[in-house]
């Protein structure tokens, strides 16, 4: 998502040079920085070759596919049979993560056929939390907002529903600050022994009215409903410094993906080279 401006193999070799240890890869047609939905594997080989080379890490995939609640069976057997895909992706990269959206609902509907949708949820993630767990991959389902998991509390109710050992929370405490959720200190204790992976990025609010509205996009909120300005870490409002330590008292030793979101905002934010570079090494000024 940080580099929009360069193929995969150069967003590596950038993400060598400016000191940074892995490198979560987009799973999405037709964008330059990530990879096709079904992907051969000659290219999954020159993708791992130059990770390789290049001494860093795919820890994580991440696809927008995001129908695993969908009434429609067609629908919801489609979602799952393109993360099967995926699992396989990450099987052969050695990638121990995959993104997951937890669900899919636009704006508007969040009382229509909730209940249903949400056992259709349940039901997606078990069957692929068992797929995943063959091939040593864990889905991480993200604080996210037109989803069935946009706080800290219902992620966590839905991940102990879930109930597997091979589906776990993506935490993101910007997410959860600009959709009104919780703060980080309920946040991290709602979460406390769930979160398997961390999206670690920056903003600020465009001006006192900090409501969110949301809209029928699940990947980025549009520019009339977005109610923050995207921000180098460290230059926002998120008490990052607070989030890591106290994350890492509770026992997280996990990654801290820079969800750099260059891709929707480029207007907000420099070139990859440097924000995520001064993201990156402010990240490794905090004390823990």
């Amino acid at each position: 998502m940080g580099t929009p401006e360069y193929t995969v193999f150069e967003a590596i070799e950038l993400f060598h040079k400016i000191g940074l240890d892995g490198a979560e890869i987009v799973i999405q047609d037709g964008y330059k920085s990530g990879l096709p939905t079904e992907c051969s594997m000659e290219l999954l080989q020159q993708i791992k070759d130059c990770a390789s080379a290049n001494h860093i890490e795919i820890p994580c995939l991440t696809p927008y596919n995001s129908r695993f609640n969908a009434l429609d069976e067609d629908v919801r057997r489609s979602e799952i049979e393109a993360i099967g895909r995926v699992i396989d992706y990450c099987k052969f990269l050695g990638a121990r993560y995959i993104r997951i959206y937890g669900g899919n609902v636009a704006a508007g509907e969040e009382g229509d056929h909730w209940n249903e949708k949400h056992a259709k949820l349940v039901a997606s993630m078990r069957e692929l939390g068992d797929m995943a767990s063959e091939k040593g991959v864990t889905l991480v389902i993200e604080n996210h907002f037109n989803t069935m998991t946009v706080s800290a509390r219902q992620s966590a109710e839905t991940i102990r529903e879930i109930n597997h050992p091979n589906v776990k929370i993506l935490y993101d405490q910007a997410n959860l600050t600009f959709t009104g959720n919780e703060d980080w200190p309920e946040a991290i204790e709602l979460q406390k022994g769930l979160v398997g992976h961390m999206h670690v990025k920056d903003l600020i609010f465009k001006g006192e009215n900090h409501a969110f509205v949301g809209n029928d996009d699940v990947s980025h909120p549009d520019e009339n409903s977005r109610n923050v300005i995207t921000r180098i870490v460290g230059e926002g409002v998120i008490e990052w410094p607070r989030i890591l330590k106290k994350m890492k008292e509770d026992g997280y030793d996990g990654w801290l993906s820079l969800e750099y979101e260059r891709r929707w905002h480029p207007d907000d934010i420099p070139d990859a080279s440097i924000g995520m570079k001064k993201s990156a090494d402010y990240l490794k000024t905090i004390q823990l």
